[in-house]
């Protein structure tokens, strides 16, 4: 449906409701499923179209607050915007303190009501990438070395910060050996450096990590396999 076709449709269905009183905001308007994605806090706000349409010409207002703050802040660069989303990392940076996003949404100079988020807290919703990983063959065993996703923000240093720094990480590393198709734990842990010993010459493994965090019950994805082939 083209925007003027649009436009014209939801006309019409809005005369048919009788509604004589000009109103500044629509419910077949309002943005629908206004909510955050969050992973490694990187906190993006999402949401889709009203259900009049999803026209090209629809314009989106982003604001947000702090829980128990009383004013809403308009968010800038998502003022007046046609995209889906909104990148509130850097205005959600508290990562313990709860948060609100909300969105309207204008067409052809009338505008919706606001649809707003439920309460969103970094620290417990955000998601972790499973940990990246260094090998090194040493003398027939595998040297891996686990690094933790870093998080967007920078400490006083101007240095990036680990994801250890706020909650307690189990690292887990599995090895698949390819000519038996087997699949092994290896170890479980907060060690980031890992040995793995006692493997046969002349084979091919690998090996694959992922993030347990105990606390909240949760692990990450796991890693892309790395393979080596032990001489």
């Amino acid at each position: 449906m083209t925007p003027k076709h649009c436009f014209l449709g939801f006309l019409f269905s809005f005369l048919l409701t009788g509604v004589a009183e000009i109103r500044p905001a629509y419910k077949s308007l309002k943005p629908q499923r206004v909510h955050f994605q969050s992973r490694n806090f990187h906190n993006i706000l999402h949401w889709q179209p009203g259900g009049a349409c999803a026209s090209n010409s629809s314009i989106y207002f982003v604001q947000y607050k702090m829980y128990g703050e009383r004013q809403w802040k308009n968010k800038e660069n998502c003022w007046g915007i046609q995209e889906f989303f909104c990148d509130l990392t850097n205005e959600t940076s508290d990562i313990w303190e709860p948060y609100y996003g909300r969105v309207r949404t204008t067409l052809a100079g009338m505008h919706s009501g606001w649809t707003m988020t439920q309460r969103f807290t970094p620290w417990w919703e955000t998601k972790i990438d499973p940990p990246t990983m260094n090998i090194t063959q040493v003398n027939g065993s595998l040297v891996v070395i686990l690094h933790a996703p870093k998080l967007p923000y920078r400490d006083g240093k101007g240095k990036t910060v680990s994801m250890e720094n706020y909650y307690e990480l189990v690292y887990r590393l599995f090895i698949i050996n390819n000519s038996l198709e087997k699949e092994q734990k290896v170890y479980e842990g907060a060690r980031r450096v890992v040995e793995i010993e006692a493997l046969t010459p002349h084979r091919s493994y690998c090996v694959v990590a992922e993030i347990y965090q105990p606390m909240l019950d949760r692990r990450s994805q796991r890693s892309e396999e790395r393979c080596v082939e032990i001489p």
